[in-house]
């Protein structure tokens, strides 16, 4: 079996200094905000090269506590692509603002800027750009968009640890460059899940905000922590959403391994780009520092890949297997809507694995596989 994933694995070598670290905390008998958490917060930043950042229980509630920090009206309207995890639009609608779809480009995962223009208008007070698959937006362009309006941009960063903004460098980069922005530092927040699977993930539910500035960081941490940095002290009506000790014991140590495991994610996806050889097989276009959370390629030979795949003991997964505006719980707010690359990409679209460990004759494997489909 060729797995899609193994953490164990990819942890195996730093298993026992989380378990020291663990360990010490359950000493001091320190759970909630203890020491390792602000030295996560603070680490985390550096690496991002953002001012500051309040890490939080999840990718979910990071966007949801950007999103209610900026204490907009409820008419406000926020844009996201069509193509994302529910998690997104889930946290403009518990905000209490309104969603507005825009398609992603095509044979890419990430939103359109040609289309994201023309949803802009005087409603519009945030932009929510996910970095999908791990490779950033296109930020020269949407920035140029957006010019000098009063537009907040968050980034939805759930999937792109140590991924690099390549939109401003040279075209046709083989390699990137990496002088590129690192996805956090690039909007006005970033926001992350460290959701087990992720590229740097805890071994529970975490999130973490990034910010431009002590004021932004302030606020969402209040926000976060019952409304109030001390205890007792309620400024806001805040919310239950704090990163525990020990998930940040175990970020801390995975924490220095991350980009030594997005270069092994990115060898693995170069070897599918130059081996995966199949008129029936679409691969997407990605930008080089894109930090591949997931190998997507697409076929309209979807069972029959799906097929190949099972009876080789090949690993896969859907991300996603719906659009946002096909989304039962909130198909109403975009009944009539289409966004033809979105669903291109959720019907046809299978996640091959990336896993950072895999063998080169695994990689090969998948590859041959692959290319037998007729």
């Amino acid at each position: 079996m060729i797995e899609f994933f193994n953490i164990y694995k990819q942890d195996y070598k730093s298993l026992n200094k989380i378990l020291r670290a663990i360990k010490q905390t359950i000493k001091k008998n320190s759970y909630i905000k203890g020491q390792a958490v602000t030295d996560f917060e603070n680490k985390f930043a550096r690496y991002c090269n953002a001012k500051s950042a309040i890490s939080c229980n999840s990718g979910s509630d990071a966007l949801f506590l950007a999103l209610k920090s900026l204490n907009l009206s409820k008419k406000s309207e926020v844009i996201l692509p069509a193509m994302t995890y529910c998690a997104t639009v889930f946290a403009v609608l518990r905000a209490n603002l309104v969603p507005v779809l825009v398609d992603i480009k095509k044979n890419s995962s990430t939103i359109d800027p040609t289309q994201l223009e023309k949803k802009i208008s005087k409603k519009t007070k945030a932009i929510i750009l996910v970095h999908l698959y791990g490779d950033c937006c296109d930020i020269k362009n949407i920035k140029k968009i957006i010019g000098n309006k009063k537009i907040i941009i968050i980034e939805d960063a759930a999937q792109a640890h140590g991924s690099r903004d390549c939109s401003s460098c040279e075209k046709n980069l083989k390699k990137c460059c990496e002088k590129g922005k690192l996805a956090g530092s690039i909007g006005n927040y970033g926001c992350f899940s460290f959701y087990p699977g992720k590229n740097l993930g805890a071994y529970g539910d975490g999130g973490i905000v990034t910010c431009k500035s002590r004021v932004d960081r302030n606020k969402i941490a209040k926000l976060a922590n019952l409304g109030g940095i001390k205890k007792f002290e309620h400024q806001y009506v805040g919310y239950n959403s704090r990163l525990d000790t020990i998930q940040a014991n175990v970020l801390n140590v995975k924490l220095d391994n991350l980009d030594k495991n997005n270069h092994k994610r990115k060898i693995i996806a170069n070897y599918y780009n130059k081996h995966i050889k199949n008129k029936f097989i679409k691969k997407l276009s990605y930008y080089p520092g894109c930090v591949f959370h997931q190998y997507v390629i697409i076929s309209k030979k979807i069972n029959q890949l799906a097929s190949l795949l099972k009876k080789n003991k090949i690993q896969f997964g859907k991300h996603y297997p719906e659009p946002i505006h096909k989304i039962k719980a909130v198909s109403k707010l975009f009944k009539n809507q289409n966004f033809p690359n979105a669903e291109n990409v959720a019907k046809y679209g299978i996640s091959i694995p990336i896993d950072p460990n895999l063998k080169k004759s695994e990689i090969d494997f998948v590859c041959k596989t692959l290319n037998q489909l007729r």
